[in-house]
């Protein structure tokens, strides 16, 4: 789901960029029913999507990998430690770029994720919080995949509202230290 929504998201801004999904689950397993109900619901087709199970050379080649969930990051992590500065959860990831503010005109995409992760450690990934977590539906009722699509879809207009557009100029993100909320 949050692949096509991505998609669709980027795509109404004229937005040009290569999105894929890749998991847990073993390659060539289709979407389930419910997930094909609910996106239908919101005129996008994943009929005919399979999964592809993630892998080390999808880790190495993504600039910017979103998980849905904590224990998806600590996976890519693990296949990849020097991942987990382009690894976030995707609710993580909205959080600390609404911190920090848009990106600027003139900053990169880059740039602007490399301030997102400032401060950041991997220890606050840790634990058992679900605070970051959108929860997976995966085998529950059409109620269920409906609702995670609907944070999905929230979250992830969240975090394209952060990158593009820049409706003005703005600032380039200051260091953590030269933030006017900071206590660094």
């Amino acid at each position: 789901m949050g692949e096509a929504l991505l998609r669709r998201a980027l795509s109404d801004r004229d937005i040009e960029s290569e999105v894929a999904s890749a998991g847990l689950l073993e390659s060539g397993t289709p979407s389930p029913i419910e997930v094909v109900s609910a996106m239908a619901t919101r005129g996008i087709d994943v009929t005919g999507r399979t999964s592809h199970q993630l892998t080390l050379d999808d880790v190495e080649a993504a600039d910017l990998i979103l998980t849905m969930e904590r224990a998806h990051l600590r996976h890519v992590v693990v296949l990849v430690p020097k991942a987990v500065e382009k690894t976030f959860t995707l609710k993580e990831l909205v959080r600390r770029g609404e911190a920090i503010g848009r990106r600027g005109r003139n900053e990169t995409p880059v740039a602007w994720l490399a301030c997102v992760n400032d401060g950041r450690e991997l220890a606050d990934l840790q634990g058992r919080s679900n605070s970051d977590d959108v929860e997976d539906p995966y085998g529950q009722e059409l109620e269920r995949y409906e609702a995670a699509r609907d944070e999905l879809d929230g979250l992830i207009g969240g975090l394209v509202d952060l990158l593009w557009p820049i409706a003005s100029e703005t600032e380039l993100c200051r260091p953590r230290a030269e933030r006017p909320d900071s206590t660094a």
